[in-house]
């Protein structure tokens, strides 16, 4: 499990200003305590908590489902300048598990279409090379080619794209967890409806039970109320655990929920477009 994860403000670049030390929350972070089964990283968006889970990506060097690995990933400059700075933790390390973001099931999904588009091809390449040769030389020839066909259609389904988003996700989910994994989750609740959130806190229950740990950006209340679970909050600096009830979301869904017409006339109609319409 990772327990602690402490920016060292002696590392070179450490202070300099810019992105990602820039990010108020990141100012001064020193030491973090994330020894929990379950930690949220919360905050409003530009906050810095989706930086801070991207430099844990690269800082543990887990796959990234979905693209290339996290250190490799152009777009993750950024969050690698402060991974290099981080230290982290560890009793006992864990070495499986992914680094997950939303985002990345739809390039999931494209990378197994290509795939099979191309085990498809070297099959159809085979059959025309080997044309005329025997039942066996032509069945040993085509057998890898088969066999990788018919793994991906055993993990994923004969048609990964006729899923909607949220039932990918979770499929996903579930065929690559791992006991004893880490899993750093990036807002996984733009994919699934409450109901599928509720689905993942069922399979997170699960991981947990055989000794993984997953620490998640979330804006989402229902996820955020898993019990005994850490909640750091990068609203403030420095960084700091908050109570569920305490949180702005779980404020602003409550309002919402208690008077639904009322909150929303105030916002539809206040002063916007449809102002004053009854």
């Amino acid at each position: 499990m990772l327990r602690a994860i402490r920016l060292d403000p002696t590392a070179a670049g450490s202070s300099k200003p810019g992105y990602p030390f820039s990010i108020p929350a990141l100012q001064g972070l020193g030491e973090i305590h994330v020894d929990a089964p379950v930690v949220f990283l919360v905050g409003e968006n530009g906050s810095g908590k989706s930086t801070l889970l991207e430099a844990l990506a690269v800082a543990t060097a887990l796959p990234t489902i979905g693209s290339g690995p996290a250190h490799r990933d152009p777009t993750l400059a950024g969050p690698a300048r402060l991974a290099s700075r981080l230290s982290l933790t560890w009793a006992p390390k864990l070495t499986r598990g992914f680094f997950l973001r939303a985002e990345d099931v739809f390039g999931f999904i494209l990378s197994l279409r290509r795939q099979r588009r191309e085990l498809e091809a070297e099959l159809e390449a085979t059959r025309v090379r080997l044309e005329g040769a025997s039942d066996y030389a032509m069945g040993l020839a085509l057998g890898p080619h088969r066999a990788s066909l018919a793994e991906m259609k055993a993990r994923y389904g004969d048609d990964p794209d006729a899923r909607s988003h949220g039932e990918t996700f979770l499929h996903l989910f579930r065929q690559r967890i791992v006991p004893n994994g880490l899993y750093l989750l990036d807002e996984p609740e733009a994919a699934l409806s409450p109901t599928s959130q509720l689905a993942l806190v069922t399979l997170m229950d699960e991981a947990v039970a055989n000794g993984s740990q997953f620490i998640m950006a979330t804006h989402s209340p229902l996820l955020l109320a898993i019990p005994d679970a850490v909640r750091l909050s990068f609203d403030g600096s420095p960084l700091g655990p908050v109570a569920w009830d305490e949180l702005e979301s779980v404020r602003l869904w409550r309002d919402v929920l208690a008077a639904p017409d009322r909150f929303m006339r105030h916002v539809w109609g206040g002063g916007g477009p449809g102002a004053g319409r009854e």
